[in-house]
């Protein structure tokens, strides 16, 4: 769309606006999404990339008035308009021009925040192909929760019983939270504390949260990261005797050096990754890292279904026990759930912004869960027939938590012939779960700096490794000299991870919720979805889940876990 406004209130009052010699074509106006005020075709196309709503090209008094700003944004529904100043006779370049944008907003013109606008306008780096996309997404959420939550959550609701409901809440809940985060990446094509900003400055404490979150969780993350790399050097180095011992994993992370030396290894690792950038680093990371996972996971799978005893294993995992299915086991899926899709952690909307608008939606949504709940079934089928075996069914051995992986599997594998290798690629399989995760949260952390400040990828991704490193001491150190700092009554590990899980991912997901349900309203995020002629056929249901089911089912989530915390609630 292409409208010709005077600046001058006499001249405008003279006569009416040029109209253009030929409109753009119905495609264009899709794919340009903003109005260009007397700047041309030709000039227009410079902007063919920018996420800008709409371009008011200033003229030489740089006073364009408000009622021809209010007309250019009413002309698409925008709600924010960008002035480009006219620098005399010189043409702008692409990049100059994205760099002279300043917002209009609420009846006032003015360079209000230059370098964020400065971001908004620039061309974003995205992933190249959706399955790059997709492989990148489900990477991010294939991760420790997976490989060790799953496992005994399952064992403990019912087996069977709590993966059907699982799978269930992940193609309702879960698909709906995934639609509106990735939607509002995607349609602002800026990270959570701009997007919300953007969206509405009403909710900026929801953009501000989706940096905090991923900026906390990272630390504490990656000394858990830090431990399995720890273990693939054990049985790499053939030690994986000593690491079935009792005492071995309690003597490991109550040293103080030797595990934020592994802390620092993982969380460099992941960001060398981010450093490299979106298509470089983490979308070719993804694309590598995933295939392998998936590999390693069936591989494992078939070495643990031959063992002797193991069909006892499978059954107990996989057949439903309806006696077991209660409402816990509800709440247990859907927390699990909050872990194994990234959601509001900021993640999902930062990955959207990278996501092609050629790209379909829905079907990209649909194809990470799959990925997800397929390794999350497998990571069961992995370790609890194993366990089963080796405990001979004693639901004890399923419920150690971290203890599961550190503790309880080590020994399985030392009972197995060929248990150093199996054990080894056990490991190596959930550090790259691990790995691909605290990219993701790093990304998150990096992007949104990146977008508001508009530092270098380099500076902003050392200086927030550096960061992770320093907050992860503590947590750390809270297995060793510092055992008897207690926040709450928790180790400080335990602690940053109740702040984050427990309280402030419930509070940000409640918050999207009503703010896509009854503020930005469903329809703006399922136009994105049908952006470019692509289908949208869940779009009732998105519509009735995000305003009225989902903020429920997180409300019983918050208090749930918050009473179990406490000991109110015994699960």
């Amino acid at each position: 769309v292409e409208c010709g406004l005077v600046n001058h209130k006499e001249e405008r009052r003279a006569k009416e606006p040029p109209k253009p010699e030929e409109p753009p074509k119905e495609a264009e106006r899709k794919q340009y999404g903003f109005v260009s005020v007397s700047l041309g075709e030709g000039f227009a196309n410079i902007f063919r990339d920018l996420n800008v709503d709409v371009i008011v090209d200033g003229g030489q008094t740089m006073n364009p008035s408000i009622e021809d700003l209010q007309k250019a944004a009413e002309s698409v529904n925008a709600d924010t308009v960008f002035i480009l100043p006219n620098n005399g006779n010189v043409i702008l370049s692409a990049e100059q021009a994205a760099g002279n944008l300043f917002p209009f907003r609420d009846g006032e013109a003015g360079r209000e925040n230059k370098r964020r606008t400065c971001m908004e306008g620039r061309k974003r780096n995205g992933f190249t192909s959706r399955i790059g996309f997709v492989l990148a997404a489900a990477s991010s959420a294939v991760g420790l929760g997976n490989m060790w939550r799953f496992p005994y959550l399952a064992a403990r609701y019912g087996g069977g019983m709590f993966v059907l409901t699982y799978v269930v809440l992940a193609v309702t809940f879960g698909f709906v939270m995934l639609i509106a985060e990735i939607g509002i990446g995607r349609m602002t094509r800026l990270s959570s504390v701009a997007a919300f900003r953007k969206l509405d400055r009403r909710f900026s404490f929801c953009g501000i949260l989706g940096l905090l979150i991923p900026a906390l969780i990272t630390p504490y993350y990656s000394v858990i990261g830090g431990w399995v790399t720890k273990y693939i050097m054990v049985f790499a180095a053939g030690q994986n005797t000593a690491a079935a011992e009792d005492s071995y994993f309690g003597a490991f992370i109550s040293r103080g050096a030797e595990p934020i030396v592994y802390l620092t290894v993982f969380i460099v690792l992941a960001a060398v990754v981010v450093l490299a950038g979106v298509e470089k680093g983490i979308e070719k990371a993804s694309t590598f890292l995933m295939p392998v996972l998936l590999f390693l996971s069936i591989g494992i799978v078939i070495y643990i279904a031959t063992r002797p005893g193991a069909g006892e294993g499978i059954r107990y995992y996989l057949k439903p026990d309806f006696s077991e299915f209660s409402g816990k086991t509800v709440l247990a899926a859907i927390g699990q759930l909050f872990y194994s899709l990234s959601l509001a952690m900021g993640i999902m909307i930062t990955y959207g912004s990278y996501m092609r608008r050629s790209d379909r939606l829905e079907t990209s949504v649909l194809q990470i869960e799959f990925f997800d709940s397929f390794v999350a079934i497998l990571a069961g089928m992995m370790i609890v027939p194993a366990v089963y075996i080796f405990s001979g069914g004693d639901d004890r051995a399923m419920n150690a938590g971290a203890g599961l992986m550190f503790i309880t599997l080590p020994k399985v594998f030392a009972s197995f012939k060929g248990g150093r290798i199996v054990g080894l690629a056990f490991f190596i399989l959930v550090f790259f779960a691990a790995l691909t995760s605290a990219i993701s949260l790093l990304e998150a952390v990096v992007s949104n700096i990146m977008d508001v400040s508009g530092m270098s990828r380099k500076l902003t991704t050392v200086l927030v490794t550096v960061w992770c490193i320093i907050l992860g001491i503590p947590s750390s150190l809270g297995f060793g000299p510092l055992s008897g700092v207690h926040l709450l009554g928790m180790d400080i590990l335990d602690f940053m991870d109740f702040l984050t899980n427990t309280v402030m991912m419930p509070v940000l997901a409640f918050a999207t919720c009503i703010f896509v349900g009854f503020v930005l309203k469903p329809q703006k995020l399922i136009r994105e979805a049908e952006a470019e002629g692509a289908a949208f056929h869940a779009k009732h249901f998105f519509s009735f889940m995000i305003k009225w089911i989902a903020p429920i089912g997180i409300v019983a989530i918050m208090a749930s876990f918050i009473a179990s915390s406490f000991g109110w609630l015994k699960w």
